[in-house]
Order: C-alpha cells, then sequence, then structure tokens
C-alpha cells in the first residue's frame, strides 16, 4: 500500500498534492492501493471531497485542534500514529516547504529512510529506484532505500504533472483516522506561513508564468516582460541572473536554486536553458521559448520554439493578445 499525505492550508488544497498521487499512481500501477491522508484543524470536508474524486481506496481526515496551525511536533505526533495504523510500504509527501520541515524528524522518530526532492521512479530488477537530483541538478543519482518499511518518499514540485492524477469512476470513502495528541509535547509557537519575503508568490501554484532571462538585456527592459505577463494574465518569473543583479525580487527565480514549477503555460522570454533553470520548469504542460540563438539548450525542451529578436517578437504578441 501507498500512503499519500496530503497538503491544505485554510481549507485549501496545495495543488501539488495531486501531484504526489500522481507519482504513487505510477508507481502502484494497479497493483497496490493508495490511501491520501490529510491532515489540519476541523472541517476537512472540502479537501476531503476534493481527493475523493482520485483513483484510490481512500481518503482519510486528520482532524485535531493542535492541527488547526501547523506545527513540526503536531504533525510528526499525528502523522505517525496514522503511519502505524495504516502500515504502508511507501509513504509519500510533495517536496513543499512543510514537508522539508517535518519529515527529517517524522523518519527519525520512525528510524525509518527518507529519499527526498525525487523526480523520478522506475523498477530495476525487481527494485524500486528513485531518482533525485544532487549538486544543483548537474548530477541525478538513484536511490534504492534500505532497511524495513515504510519508506518516507517526497517529490520535487513540477517532476509529476498534477492533471496527470487519474480521477476514479466514483466518490471514494472518507474515513475519520483515530488520532491524539499531546499537546504539551509542542514546543512550536505558530506563527503566519512561512514566506521568502513580505511579497513573495508562490510561483508554484501559478497555471501561466514569463519567465525572463539574459536576452533582456537591461533592468529598464523588464517592463516588456511584465506587459507580456499581464496579456498572458500570468505570474512573472525569472532566470538567476536577473534576480543575482537585483532586477526581479529573489522570490520570482526558476530554477535549482529557486523555485520548481510546473504551469500549463510557460513563457521563457530570452532564456538560454542553463541546467540548473531547466530542472526548475522542465514540469510545464506547454513551453514557448523565444531566443535569438537557434542552438540555446531551452528550444531543447520547449513545445514552440520562435527564433527572433524577443524586442519584436513580444510587442507582437501583446498586440494580438490585447486583441481578444
Amino acid at each position: 500500500m501507498i500512503l499519500v499525505i496530503a497538503e491544505q492550508q485554510q481549507g485549501k488544497l496545495n495543488r501539488a498534492s495531486w501531484e504526489a498521487i500522481a507519482a504513487a499512481q505510477q508507481l502502484a500501477a494497479g497493483a497496490m492501493p493508495i490511501t491520501v491522508a490529510v491532515a489540519g484543524g476541523f472541517n476537512l470536508a472540502g479537501v476531503a471531497g476534493e481527493l475523493a474524486q482520485a483513483a484510490v481506496a481512500e481518503v482519510l481526515t486528520i482532524e485535531h485542534a493542535a492541527l488547526a496551525t501547523y506545527t513540526p511536533d503536531g504533525f510528526v505526533q499525528a502523522l505517525q500514529q496514522v503511519i502505524a495504523q495504516v502500515a504502508p510500504t511507501y509513504v509519500f509527501f510533495s517536496h513543499t516547504y512543510q514537508t522539508r520541515d517535518f519529515s527529517p524528524t517524522l523518519a527519525t522518530r520512525m528510524d525509518r529512510a527518507l529519499v527526498t526532492d525525487v523526480i523520478a521512479i522506475r523498477a530495476v530488477g525487481g527494485a524500486t529506484v528513485f531518482a533525485r537530483p544532487m549538486f544543483q541538478g548537474k548530477l541525478v543519482a538513484e536511490v534504492v532505500p534500505q532497511g524495513e518499511g515504510p519508506f518516507l518518499i517526497s517529490i520535487q514540485i513540477g517532476a509529476y504533472r498534477a492533471d496527470a492524477a487519474a480521477k476514479g469512476s466514483a466518490v471514494v470513502p472518507i474515513t475519520a483516522a483515530s488520532i491524539t495528541i499531546d499537546e504539551s509535547k509542542i514546543r512550536q509557537k505558530p506563527e503566519l506561513p512561512f514566506q521568502e519575503a513580505k511579497q513573495a508568490v508562490d510561483l508554484s501554484q501559478a497555471e501561466r508564468i514569463v519567465s525572463v532571462g539574459r536576452g533582456i538585456k537591461t533592468v529598464e527592459n523588464i517592463a516588456i516582460a511584465e506587459q507580456l505577463a499581464k496579456a498572458f494574465g500570468a505570474e512573472l518569473a525569472a532566470s538567476r541572473p536577473i534576480c543575482d543583479n537585483g532586477w526581479l525580487p529573489m522570490e520570482r527565480q526558476i530554477g535549482s536554486s529557486g523555485q520548481t514549477v510546473a504551469p500549463k503555460l510557460y513563457v521563457a522570454l530570452g532564456i538560454s536553458g542553463a541546467i540548473q533553470h531547466l530542472v526548475g520548469m522542465k514540469g510545464s504542460r506547454v513551453i514557448v521559448a523565444i531566443n535569438k540563438d537557434a542552438d540555446a539548450p531551452i528550444f531543447e525542451v520547449a513545445d514552440y520554439g520562435i527564433q527572433g529578436d524577443l524586442f519584436e517578437l513580444a510587442p507582437a504578441i501583446i498586440a494580438e493578445l490585447q486583441k481578444g
């Protein structure tokens, strides 16, 4: 069995949870049942109902007043009990900031293997192999977890498409898990949810992104990318050099040292396509690349490539979009 831990905040499901479900479905291949669990305070009926549409066996709600606001100690207590009750072979998470916060403690408490930031899963000689990037995406390690299960696996955001998660023909059962939490052992004082900066945007939730690279040439030309993003109804992002220069804030950086995204549309404007950038956006459903260099690596992953001057092409695209 595979247990997927979905993530929600204030009754809104993190769409990366669907990516973790898609990864679990690939591994299960119909041969293992999948249970999805979601934790929080009370009133989880909305997100549970959404998850119950997936092609899984069951949805578990983990409700307790101590889970209304996230703390690693509270979540570790709750999840350790649920995992013991369900007894899965694998536990899947999406590799969010929250998962990165509590999963090492959970794995240590359970004395079980944790494989993080997984981008692919395959079978080799009867063993399940998990691939994860190393050295900012320059290498990919293939990992076979050792010891007894359950094995804890976090799935890199964007490695699997949320819309690839299979939906069921009928709504599956929703069951309330029975847990107890010793609130005296919660050492943290809950604060506001983590943000990298005051005005940070979570690009992993964006459906459309226009991302700008060195081809924009000067900070004054960022306005062109902003206009294109507005025309598409998209979020504005950038490759690392743009953020390093201070032309856009760091929370808008895409890549191995920034955010990993998987939007429906990704427009790469003047981005050459270094591997560090590609690992952050290659899971996008449709990639459109605009670049003067016909040999730019970005064209190798693009669904649509336009070789040309972005200062001519971007205004033309904006004009066409504004006609609609």
